[in-house]
Parts: structure tokens; sequence; C-alpha cells
């Protein structure tokens, strides 16, 4: 099973409501489809601890400047999840910063 095959039938390990950000803003410069990954911060802070997350995209590609809710599944998902949860809001790291969330559940 590829990541893609992966991602369409995964239970999340949390919820968040993800903001993009702009692509002027500094975010990404296309969309991000189903299968794209990336790593999650709790601090914008250097060093940045990151840990590498799927985000449940779906079917509808995810835009610079959208804000959706989503769910997602971590890599290290017993060391990422508490630490995640406990902050209450991560950012999403593509070489730069290129969205934020805030966890639902």
């Amino acid at each position: 099973m590829n990541r893609t095959e992966f991602v369409k039938t995964a239970i999340p390990q949390l919820t968040a409501m993800v903001r993009m950000y702009e692509t002027a803003a500094g975010g990404r410069t296309g969309p991000a489809y189903t299968g794209w990954g990336c790593p999650c911060t709790v601090s914008e802070k250097e060093p940045l601890i990151g840990y590498d997350a799927l985000p449940l995209i779906g079917e509808e590609p995810l835009l610079p400047g959208e804000t959706r809710q989503l769910g997602f599944v971590f890599l290290s998902h017993d060391e990422a999840v508490p630490i995640i949860r406990a902050a209450g809001r991560f950012f999403l790291w593509e070489g730069r910063f290129v969205g934020e969330a805030i966890i639902l559940s």
C-alpha cells in the first residue's frame, strides 16, 4: 500500500482546523494533494523539533490561503500526539512555515 492509498483509509490520530498561508505570505506555491506530508512543530522558534505527519486531505486539494478541518496521522504517534495535543496548536513546515493548525480533538 502506498502513501496515497494509506491516507484514504487512515483513522485520524487528532483533528485540527488548518489554515494554510497565502503564497504571498510565504505559504506553498501550489496545492497540497492526498498523500502530502510535512513535519509539524509546536513552536516557530529554533531549534525546531518536528513530527512527521500526513494530513488527511481527501479528494479536494488543499490550497494556499485555505482553512479546512483535517485529520492527521503522525509517524511517531506515541511521542508526537501527546506533545501536540498539550500545545493546542502546531505549525506546518515545508522548508518554511506554510500553515498553522488549532487542535479540535
